[in-house]
């Protein structure tokens, strides 16, 4: 019989605009698990993707290295790999280096040297930056002046693992089953209008936030130059990136809440701000005047996560599917409910959320898990 299991777009289209798959699991207790359920989760969801794409990011399997940079870099050649090396030693104290561990995996051909470095930084080096902005720049200069060389995760006790193949195929060569946090996410990607590279597969990382995105930003032009006048380079040459960014700048270096961001990314149209009341007309007015080049237009799913965070939403009337479960403490968000009761059957509430509206899950917030009833 003909193995369905590895047949991905049947009908031979040339652009399938609703594809990837996203999902989204956190314990809001901080308990650890596994990736071995994302593995699955996401592998049910196989023919949204086309191997063009897939990864993961896990966040608390550094416990060992909690308060250092886990830089993930891939190199397409040892000289880059020494050129990088020499710059980390020269910025960063470095506490420890690795390969990262990997196994032969079918489906997954010519990859690239992947390490990861451990490092920490003195006040006397970060001089006029703040910590963070310091991290940032020094990443953005290795991914757009170190030829052959690319930063594709740099928080602290997190870690991306992406490349070129099904998603399920990239967890079992990073050997993610091995790895334990309380928050993982990942996508599965179909590429729509850029080249699939292992540096474009999402999540996409700056610092400690990561993005997993379907759907088309056809705001990119904007999006990018706007971004750029605060620093942020584009090099992944793929729309996702500028979500990272944006996220970035508004929530850690602009101070937003996760629902002023979502009222930047998703902003209600002109018509429905006149008819709010005139206190949220002029706040969302004054968001609209300040951040009009953050609007993301077109289609889009995204989950965010960062440390001890987990943010899900669409656009806001809903182009793109998400659905939203809870059982216990643990929170899941995918584009198919059937991936999240493959690995978690039973759920307490299932919903589809309000487009525009984000979902959070937090660690300062738990779900709480109601008391099952005793017999008498």
């Amino acid at each position: 019989m003909r193995d369905l299991t590895r047949v991905s777009n049947s009908h031979s289209d040339s652009k399938v605009i609703d594809a990837c798959s996203l999902f989204g699991m956190m314990d809001t207790s901080g308990g650890r698990f596994s990736g071995a359920d994302l593995i699955t989760a996401i592998g049910s969801m196989h023919d949204r993707g086309n191997g063009l794409g897939g990864g993961f990011s896990a966040y608390g399997i550094y416990p060992d290295f909690a308060d250092d940079y886990a830089f993930h870099i891939m190199f397409l050649s040892q000289q880059a790999k020494a050129e990088t090396e020499c710059f980390l030693e020269s910025f960063f104290n470095l506490k420890h280096k690795e390969e990262v561990p990997t196994r032969d995996q079918q489906g997954i051909t010519n990859p690239p040297i992947v390490w990861r470095y451990f490092a920490s930084v003195s006040p006397e080096k970060c001089g006029k930056f703040i910590e963070e902005d310091y991290v940032v720049d020094r990443v953005m200069y290795i991914n757009t002046c170190i030829n052959d060389a690319f930063v594709f995760s740099s928080g602290k006790n997190m870690g991306v693992f992406k490349g070129v193949g099904y998603p399920e195929d990239i967890g079992r060569f990073f050997r993610l089953e091995e790895y334990e946090g309380y928050l993982w996410t990942t996508h599965g990607r179909f590429p729509t209008n850029t080249k699939g590279w292992w540096g474009g597969a999402h999540p996409f990382c700056l610092l400690d936030w990561t993005v997993v995105h379907n759907g088309e930003i056809s705001s990119y032009g904007i999006n990018k130059r706007f971004l750029e006048q605060y620093g942020y380079k584009c090099t992944m040459e793929t729309d996702t990136e500028v979500v990272a960014y944006a996220v970035d700048l508004l929530m850690r270096k602009h101070g937003l809440s996760v629902e002023m961001a979502a009222k930047v990314l998703a902003a209600p149209l002109w018509n429905q701000i006149a008819r709010l009341p005139e206190h949220e007309r002029k706040i969302m007015t004054t968001l609209r005047q300040i951040y009009g080049g953050l609007l993301l237009n077109g289609p889009f799913t995204i989950i965010v996560a960062h440390t001890g965070e987990m943010i899900g939403m669409t656009d806001r009337i809903r182009l793109r599917p998400m659905v939203v479960g809870e059982y216990r403490s643990k929170l899941f968000i995918s584009s198919e409910e059937s991936a999240i009761r493959l690995i978690q059957p039973e759920l307490d509430k299932v919903w589809l959320p309000v487009g525009g509206e984000p979902v959070v899950g937090s660690l300062q917030n738990p779900i709480k898990v109601q008391k099952e009833a005793t017999a008498c």
